[in-house]
């Protein structure tokens, strides 16, 4: 049985023994901080419980589990600086507590450390894992640059964005558990469906993200709600409003209402085309198509159980 607070007690042990002794303290002092404003620690967690499902020993892939919630919290530390963000897990961003330039050296500094500790005692899996740690990356680059480069464009589809999202963050679930499964040496059929378990997992998780960017509880979300329209970002409400309703949704961008009202009126314009509702059901769809990638895979019945809770329960969460 799947024993979530074990492995989640087993990453952050991992995570608070990390050595920072080698070069400045400057450097460093940053990734500290990023790694113990905590998180859901997500992306190890799956790691870990796909490897332990699969027959292996999660203690054994705790590097690969700390490598890649490293790397996520590079990607998140980097993101801060484009987006100009003020606040990360209810705390003030890198770059605003230090500067840009520290941010962007710390984050440098972690990638070359997740990148090691992917590689750390991963034995005959090497190469397997270095490519696709290698290949996930690259995706997430690509991801990060659609995104911005959609901030510009007012044509964007939700194919596309669908697409994006699927780069900037699902592959990189979608690699957690195929890691997990590489370290315990599951078959290539069982890693593969663990990947698209993943994948569609991380595609319920980023439009329930983007669904709290505007209709979430900042005490509980952690960070400023209304974000994406304050900065009209195409996220799946926007973009299906801007097709549906685009005369209405020019009209408030005419208006240079104040940050306040412009969330109101965005938000009730989402409300009035049944938006919100709509997100939810495609985002418990997406949960349901993970759970379905489960069918042949070989586990325990509680193994089952416990991925199928959590992608249900990521759908439907509040923060």
């Amino acid at each position: 049985m799947i024993d979530k607070e074990k492995l989640t007690g087993l990453i952050e042990d991992a995570i608070a023994g990390l050595s920072y002794d080698e070069g400045p303290q400057g450097l460093f002092a940053p990734v500290r901080y990023t790694l113990e404003g905590g998180g859901k620690r997500l992306r190890p967690l799956l790691l870990l419980s796909t490897c332990e499902a699969l027959g292996g020993d999660p203690d054994k892939a705790i590097s690969q589990a700390v490598g890649l919630e490293m790397f996520h919290n590079f990607t998140l530390l980097h993101d801060d600086v484009m987006d100009n963000a003020e606040v990360r897990r209810g705390r003030p961003t890198v770059h605003r507590r230090w500067n840009p330039s520290v941010a962007i050296l710390s984050g440098d500094a972690m990638l070359t450390m997740a990148t090691e500790l992917v590689c750390k005692d991963s034995g005959a899996h090497l190469r397997e894992v270095l490519d696709l740690f290698n290949r996930t990356a690259m995706e997430v680059y690509g991801g990060q640059q659609l995104d911005m480069e959609f901030e510009n464009r007012r044509d964007v589809s939700v194919k596309e964005y669908v697409e994006m999202i699927r780069l900037k963050t699902s592959v990189l679930l979608a690699c957690a558990c195929k890691l997990g499964a590489i370290m315990a040496g599951a078959s290539e059929k069982d890693a593969d469906a663990m990947y698209s378990y993943g994948e569609k997992l991380g595609l319920a998780f980023q439009l329930q993200d983007d669904n709290l960017d505007t209709y979430g509880d900042p005490a509980l979300f952690g960070k400023e709600i209304g974000g994406d329209i304050i900065n009209e970002k195409k996220t799946w409400l926007w973009i299906n409003a801007a097709q549906r309703a685009p005369r209405e949704l020019q009209h408030i961008l005419d208006k240079k209402l104040t940050d306040y009202l412009k969330i109101q009126e965005v938000r009730s314009l989402y409300d009035s085309l049944g938006l919100k509702e709509e997100a939810a059901s495609l985002i418990k769809s997406y949960a349901e198509q993970a759970v379905e990638a489960l069918a042949g895979v070989n586990m325990a019945p509680d193994s089952r159980e416990f991925f199928t809770s959590l992608a249900m329960r990521s759908a439907a969460r509040s923060n």
